[in-house]
């Protein structure tokens, strides 16, 4: 008995130190997500400084996983890489992780009991733009957008317990309306890149050829009217979210949808020409979109 307790305890430094070896590797990998997501500008970060603090490492995670995967799409155009991202989160949710993003990502989903089908959806936006066709009607745009934008709304839910369809709805108006707000905004610099977020049917519409898509007109004027107008009811009435969640999470749902809002006005402030100035938040607007989130408000 005596030779056993001894060894007992002579095991015991050496599980501790393996505990303190995966404390210290989960801690790398969440501090590997904060930088990344740092190191990308945003108009507002998806962990923004009115989400609580304890919560804002696992959004970094998400956030890490989607900026990998977009810039795997956006920046290599390697489709490849998106199909070994996703062997890797495959590991990650049967344990075995081996990325540092994954294993911060397997840490939040184990915590929070987070299904896969929002990552893998993330994943399919992310191919679609590597093979980019356009989109015919603003049905297939939202079609995209349910796919590249709604999933990490949906995410942020079920970081905070929330997993009902009327939220998510709500949600998914935020997020798709922000996405919307961001196509308009980048115009110009999407289309250099050979992408047209604009729908076709919009384009007939306003008798607009993809060729004009360069310099600001009278039917162009008319055509960025009216997808800010869509984008704008998108984000009011998926702003109504922050009703429905705890104060934690409904101040970073006004920054968001307050946030989109903001840039939509932006957009308006140059008189939709896009292509020579691209609209960008000042600091103020930030501030204004901020004080209204810690108020309660949605800043329209």
């Amino acid at each position: 008995m005596i030779g056993a307790e001894a060894g007992i305890r002579s095991e015991r430094p050496l599980v501790r130190r393996r505990r303190t070896a995966a404390a210290s590797e989960l801690d790398r990998a969440y501090d590997f997500c904060a930088r990344l997501v740092r190191s990308h500008y945003e108009n507002f970060t998806v962990a923004s400084w009115l989400m609580p603090r304890p919560m804002r490492r696992h959004m970094f995670a998400i956030y890490a996983y989607a900026r990998m995967a977009d810039d795997f799409a956006d920046e290599r155009h390697d489709l490849a890489a998106l199909d070994d991202w996703e062997r890797q989160l495959d590991a990650a949710y049967a344990g075995a992780p081996r990325h540092l993003v994954f294993v911060a990502l397997a840490d939040t989903v184990r915590r929070f009991n987070i299904p896969r089908e929002p990552f893998a959806d993330l994943l399919v936006a992310f191919r679609s733009d590597v093979n980019f066709q356009g989109f015919d009607t603003l049905e297939s745009l939202l079609g995209y957008a349910r796919n590249s934008a709604n999933p990490v709304g949906r995410l942020v839910l079920y970081l905070f317990g929330y997993r009902d369809a009327e939220r998510q709805r709500l949600s998914d108006l935020v997020c798709s309306g922000l996405q919307l707000a961001n196509f308009w905004q980048d115009v110009a610099i999407d289309r250099a890149k050979g992408r047209i977020y604009i729908p076709r049917s919009d384009l007939a519409r306003f008798d607009i050829a993809a060729s004009d898509l360069d310099r600001v007109t009278t039917k162009f004027i008319g055509l960025m009217r009216h997808e800010v107008g869509v984008a704008r009811a998108m984000l009011k009435e998926g702003a109504e979210l922050h009703r429905l969640v705890d104060r934690r999470l409904s101040r970073d749902i006004l920054m968001f949808a307050g946030g989109g809002l903001a840039i939509l006005r932006a957009i308006e402030r140059v008189n939709y020409d896009v292509f020579a100035h691209r609209p960008k938040l000042g600091k103020w607007d930030v501030l204004r979109v901020a004080w209204g989130a810690i108020r309660g408000r949605l800043e329209a």
